[in-house]
């Protein structure tokens, strides 16, 4: 997509694992700016795409393939948990395929109103969906323990308690450069210090990826969307999952196991426990970074992993209450 202001991470291994073919049914969760999209429509398949963003929803309405009859295209203003659901409510109970990107999108990274960046002043928001408690409700109002918590849990901020408890001396705090200079403050982090590495990465960054998550649910929407896919897809159907951190990749990394019958032994001389239930999934090679060429041409995809797979015909396990 010529101008896009999303650069797809590891687009062509992804379009490869999903291996589309004309008139295959797909999902895309997210539809972002539509760069995976594009390419499963270019290959002759139907996409629903979710995305609980209206701003992308509503600049995917311009596509023609919205337009078609029936369409090629069709856009749910919606969370890809929901995809089961989405879909009966539309006559479909099996896809092909599905690609999952997970996180952030850099549309809403470089729009400084929508606040998931801080190297802009901004309104201290993060909200995905642009309704609900935003980041600015959750650092004024939640108590210092429960901050303390999410920071830990969902940055890996080892000095959780000491950014927490400036924060709440900070209150009342509106903007993403007020939060960011109070964590700087708290880890007395120096902005010109250089070790061997080149300059130190800015310590706010574990804080604001900390607070997105737990007010956009993100690790739980994950955890729905992985087993959403297992229902949606028939056999032979392909799932393939981008992520950014390690917290995401470890969910999508652990999920595989365990759908693919994986069950680790006890010791290596020992041989591996019988898996409870069949798989469901089995493993399409190994998980794929981004080439050096691909990260100098795009710095974001830096941190991304795929992990992809291939449904069998075993039935869909039934999620477990968390």
């Amino acid at each position: 997509m010529t101008g896009a202001p999303h650069v797809p991470v590891l687009l062509d291994e992804v379009i490869a694992a999903l291996a589309p073919a004309p008139g295959a049914v797909f999902v895309a969760a997210t539809f972002g700016a539509g760069g995976y999209t594009r390419r499963l429509l270019d290959a002759g398949a139907t996409v629903h795409a979710f995305d609980r963003d209206p701003d992308a929803i509503a600049a995917g309405q311009a596509w023609p393939e919205t337009r078609e009859d029936p369409p090629r295209l069709v856009l749910h203003p919606r969370r890809f948990s929901e995809m089961v659901a989405a879909l009966a409510e539309v006559g479909i109970s099996r896809v092909d395929g599905i690609a999952m990107d997970i996180g952030v999108s850099s549309m809403q990274l470089d729009q400084p109103a929508r606040g998931f960046a801080f190297a802009v002043d901004g309104p201290l928001d993060l909200r995905m969906e642009q309704h609900g408690p935003s980041a600015a409700d959750f650092v004024n109002l939640a108590p210092e323990g429960e901050i303390a918590d999410v920071l830990f849990q969902y940055g890996e901020e080892r000095q959780s308690r000491r950014v927490a408890r400036a924060i709440v001396a900070a209150r009342p705090l509106t903007t993403t450069g007020e939060l960011a200079q109070v964590v700087r403050k708290a880890l007395g982090h120096n902005p010109n210090y250089k070790g061997g590495n080149g300059p130190q990465k800015d310590p706010a960054t574990r804080s604001f990826q900390a607070i997105r998550i737990h007010v956009n649910a993100e690790l739980e929407e994950l955890n729905g969307g992985l087993f959403a896919a297992e229902a949606l897809l028939g056999a032979g159907g392909r799932l393939a999952v981008v992520s950014f951190h390690s917290l995401e990749d470890r969910i999508v990394k652990q999920f595989l196991r365990d759908a693919s019958g994986a069950v680790a032994s006890a010791s290596r001389h020992l041989p591996q426990l019988a898996p409870k239930d069949a798989p469901t999934f089995a493993h399409l090679g190994k998980a794929l970074r981004p080439s050096e060429q691909e990260i100098a041409r795009n710095p974001r995809s830096r941190s991304a992993t795929l992990r992809a797979a291939i449904r069998t015909d075993a039935p869909a396990r039934e999620r477990k209450a968390a």
